[in-house]
């Protein structure tokens, strides 16, 4: 049997019987399909049916003792053919497969080996990563008939891939995969610090869409402005990692640019206006950092935006008008900041919002300038903690896809509309902490529907019952106190009038009957009633 055909049995021999040393057995299954299916299948029929018993054994049993008895089977029905066969087996040859380039490979392992640790030796390990020792991690493209690699993922994403060691570090042999369209890390520079680097990210300027870093304490430093030559880039994620400085002005320069998720890092300063020629920008998040200034006017250019997250930044001053322009956007978060000034009535022009939130910032005036009944799709709504004042709008009532409403902790005042009990979708409603006055005149069936969801407690001058009959602790909304009467709104009866008072009345005037100090439960009271009556009368 020729080497070429050893050496892949070897492996695939000792992946299968020593499987403690081998830790990517779903590899080493990919690896005997491969195997049985290249090429052989086409050379008879026999060999055919041969191969597709293998592969069904193998994709039927997928754990240690199957892929043993795949082999098994492999090897009683195939063997004849390996090792007594026409020559066409003799013929076959690992090396008719598609080419990888010598640069390219040891690019490959050596950028591999930077992150992972020097003990990683891919040249023993994984001989030809784009066909039959593939690498969890890496995918490859076949461009001009050479195998180039496409996409480089580092960390643990899946049981079997690539960990870094606590001393990973981004080498130069990276930007020499010139091919690559993916790069992302994840967890992967959690212990000593790493930089990154502003140079040879040209290099990759032509083919790469997606790069990520996600979850990498260790990833500090500024966001290199060479990012901006990454003219093909799609999505960039830096997402929880210790990146600081400011946001680079370059990066508007990502003009094809879709997702845009710079979160849970440590910038600061203002965000770029530059940012509003992103004009194919899709997601733009830029939550949970230091950014300050106010929102650029020119984020009313992003017209195919559908989610814009500024929450929990130092961010400040009035909404722009522009922002009404983002009719696409279903996502608005701009909680946890400093805006102030009101809300800008453009609101309304953004028909497409399922979810916004402004909570947690000292905004200010009323919601009545809005025409709330243009927001159809809303879904979610949260302003608590927003220096609101005024009345809650009727147009709010009018939303008939609302789920969400929390209006905690503002100045608002007046009446609790009834019509909140004819939303058909409202499961959440959240009014506490306000000045509203009056009498809650919602029946029990909606605080039954609502539950634990509904609260309007820190309203001195609120009280709750229900159709006018005092309501039953079960029902009473937490924090709320029940309504009392007022002393002399009911004056009594004369005593002639008393007599006319027929059994079928005691179930209207029953508010009487307590006034007299009785306890009355169901015909008993009746009768007892009937008694002093008649006594009175003689």
């Amino acid at each position: 049997m020729s080497a070429t055909i050893l050496r892949p049995l070897n492996f695939i021999l000792f992946s299968l019987f020593f499987p403690e040393k081998q830790k990517k057995k779903q590899e080493c299954c990919l690896l005997l399909r491969n195997f049985l299916s290249a090429g052989w299948g086409n050379s008879n029929s026999s060999l055919g049916f041969i191969c597709l018993i293998g592969k069904s054994a193998m994709e039927k049993y997928f754990n240690g003792v199957g892929i043993r008895v795949g082999f098994y089977v492999f090897l009683v029905f195939a063997g004849p053919y390996v090792l007594f066969g026409t020559g066409q087996l003799e013929d076959y040859s690992i090396d008719t497969a598609a080419p990888m380039e010598e640069r390219e490979r040891e690019a490959l392992y050596s950028g591999i080996q930077g992150f992972v640790g020097k003990w990683w030796n891919g040249s023993d390990l994984y001989p030809d990563p784009c066909g039959w020792t593939p690498i969890q991690g890496v995918s490859c493209d076949l461009v001009n008939g050479s195998w180039y690699v496409s996409a480089l993922d580092i960390g643990p994403v899946y049981d079997n891939s690539l960990d870094c060691s606590p001393n990973a570090e981004f080498t130069h042999h990276v930007f020499d995969l010139n091919h690559l369209k993916s790069l992302s890390f994840y967890n992967c520079f959690t212990q000593n610090t790493l930089t990154l680097t502003a140079s040879n990210w040209g290099k990759l300027a032509n083919n790469l869409q997606t790069l990520e870093f996600r979850s990498n304490p260790g990833l500090t430093g500024e966001i290199p402005a060479t990012f901006g030559n990454l003219k093909s880039l799609q999505s960039l994620v830096l997402l929880q990692n210790g990146l600081q400085g400011q946001l680079p002005t370059e990066m508007g320069n990502l003009v094809n640019l879709k997702r845009l998720v710079i979160a849970g890092n440590r910038l600061a300063g203002r965000i770029p206006a530059a940012l509003g020629s992103l004009s194919k920008l899709l997601i733009l998040d830029l939550n949970r950092n230091s950014l300050s200034g106010s929102v650029p006017s020119t984020f009313g250019n992003l017209t195919s935006l559908l989610k814009l997250d500024l929450s929990r930044n130092e961010l400040e001053g009035k909404l722009p008008v522009e922002i009404g322009n983002l009719r696409n956007l279903t996502l608005l978060d701009l909680s946890a900041n400093k805006f102030s000034g009101g809300l800008p009535t453009s609101l309304q022009e953004m028909v497409s919002l399922k979810e916004m939130s402004l909570s947690e910032n000292p905004i200010g005036a009323g919601l009545g300038g809005i025409q709330w009944e243009n927001l159809e799709d809303l879904e979610f709504l949260d302003l608590s903690n927003a220096g609101l004042t005024g009345k809650i709008p009727d147009s709010i009532t009018e939303l008939k896809s609302l789920r969400f409403l929390g209006l905690v902790n503002n100045s608002l005042s007046g009446n609790i509309s009834p019509r909140f009990q004819y939303m058909p979708c409202i499961s959440a409603l959240y009014l506490s902490g306000n000045n509203f006055t009056g009498e809650i005149g919602f029946p029990a069936s909606f605080y039954g529907k609502m539950g634990c969801r509904f609260r309007a407690s820190e309203n001195p001058n609120l009280c709750s019952s229900v159709g006018g009959i005092m309501t039953r602790r079960n029902v009473v909304p937490v924090g709320v106190k029940p309504c009392q009467k007022e002393k002399g709104s009911s004056s009594a009866p004369d005593i002639g009038s008393i007599g006319r008072i027929s059994l079928g009345d005691w179930n209207q005037n029953s508010h009487f009957v307590a006034s007299l100090g009785v306890s009355i439960s169901g015909f008993r009271a009746k009768e007892m009633v009937i008694l002093l009556v008649w006594i009175m009368v003689l």
